[in-house]
């Protein structure tokens, strides 16, 4: 990971719940950008490397009922 991607990871921690989500958004716009076929070379490419990771021990799997109740929870607090 690049030291600017750390970087920039360590200072959205310390924005408020809602900056957090606005920042989320924007960074999508921006993605939104991007023409379909490069999208899709980058969800590939991410997809493979978080089954390295998954394979490697690095991050465990969590059932999808699970991850959604928790997002639920999350944007409840946002209204």
């Amino acid at each position: 990971m690049s030291t600017a991607l750390e970087k920039c990871q360590q200072q959205a921690k310390h924005l408020s719940f809602r900056e957090r989500a606005l920042l989320i958004k924007t960074l999508i716009e921006d993605l939104d950008d991007l023409d379909e076929r490069n999208l899709e070379q980058l969800w590939i490419k991410e997809c493979s490397r978080r089954l390295q990771e998954y394979k490697a021990g690095n991050i465990v799997a969590r059932p999808g009922a699970e991850v959604f109740h928790d997002a639920r929870k999350k944007l409840q607090g946002l209204r």
